[in-house]
């Protein structure tokens, strides 16, 4: 059934807007940040183009979603360019230089290929808002309000071909701007199929509770694909290549045993070092059990024909 307002988030938090146009800036000044929202806004206004689309997603078998903090969204990271433990992404130096920002979008599978600043991404596609859940493949979760433009709308404005079979994503590797840089032996890469790819949940997201996305969640614009193990969601995208051949993203060469291309969430399948079945929620205490798929079986399970087929998971 649908969230209720009520069950989306503490008015005092949630209640004021904030603009989206300052997602590769870092946090602005609140006049500022009130400026840029109406120039985006009149922006998307002239071409026709809402802003800030509430579009919530339902909760699943009747589990209401509750958001997550912002104080635990972004102190509580995986991102290994800025270290290894948990709170290390959010106390490291903010280095990243998120403006100007763009990202080279092309491939094979691309008959109209560029490269973007990541403010015109923006100003030609619509800014949503999402509330989904969020799982990590070591088996802890959260809810977050995500915004972010649809990445299907993004590919089809490259006018993709019919080698167009996977999307390559590509995240910054600068040893100049990151202090654990070349941790992977390179760039960390991700990939989905275009049919995931092209799934209106999945989101090229610039924000959280309405602020832009900080360097330890990813700034400026990151992948988020809320029926798939969090590793899947490529930080500071730099390149989006639409390919004819799968991706081999880089969990899967660090350990083809424990991390997949797919990488789907399923209770059914577990990690090989601990079960899947059930998740921690941070900032609460105990577990609860996994949802297939995570909640968004009846989104995406069309594109998974065979449910014992663990190729879909690991």
């Amino acid at each position: 059934m649908p969230v209720n307002s009520s069950e989306i988030t503490p008015e005092k938090v949630y209640k004021k807007r904030r603009s989206l146009i300052a997602a590769g800036l870092g946090v602005l000044a609140l006049p500022l940040l009130d400026r840029g929202y109406g120039l985006l806004q009149q922006k998307q206004e002239e071409k026709n183009l809402p802003f800030a689309r509430v579009a919530l997603e339902p909760s699943r078998q009747n589990q209401p979603l509750e958001p997550t903090p912002y104080e635990t969204v972004t102190g509580y990271n995986n991102y290994y360019e800025f270290g290894y433990n948990k709170d290390d992404p959010a106390k490291a130096d903010k280095s990243l230089i998120t403006s100007p920002w763009s990202v080279e979008i092309g491939g094979e599978g691309a008959d109209k290929p560029g490269i973007y600043d990541i403010e015109e991404i923006k100003g030609e596609h619509a800014i949503e808002n999402h509330l989904y859940r969020f799982r990590c493949v070591e088996a802890w979760s959260m809810v977050i309000p995500w915004n972010g433009i649809k990445l299907a709308e993004v590919i089809k404005a490259a006018a993709p071909n019919s080698k167009a079979k996977f999307v390559r994503f590509t995240t910054l590797n600068d040893p100049q701007q990151m202090p654990n840089a070349d941790w992977a032996g390179g760039p960390y890469v991700e990939g989905l199929t275009i049919d995931e790819a092209m799934n209106p949940l999945t989101l090229l997201a610039t924000g959280i509770y309405d602020k832009p996305l900080e360097q330890q969640n990813g700034a400026p614009i990151r992948l988020v694909v809320p029926w798939k193990y969090g590793f899947k969601y490529a930080k500071s995208i730099v390149k989006i290549e639409l390919v004819e051949q799968m991706p081999q993203n880089t969990w899967w060469l660090q350990n083809k045993r424990e991390y997949g291309f797919y990488a789907n969430v399923n209770p059914r399948f577990d990690h090989p070092r601990w079960t899947q079945a059930t998740e921690r929620i941070i900032g609460k205490l105990g577990r609860k059990p996994t949802l297939l798929y995570n909640g968004y079986a009846e989104e995406v399970a069309h594109m998974y024909p065979d449910l014992d087929n663990r190729l879909y998971f690991y």
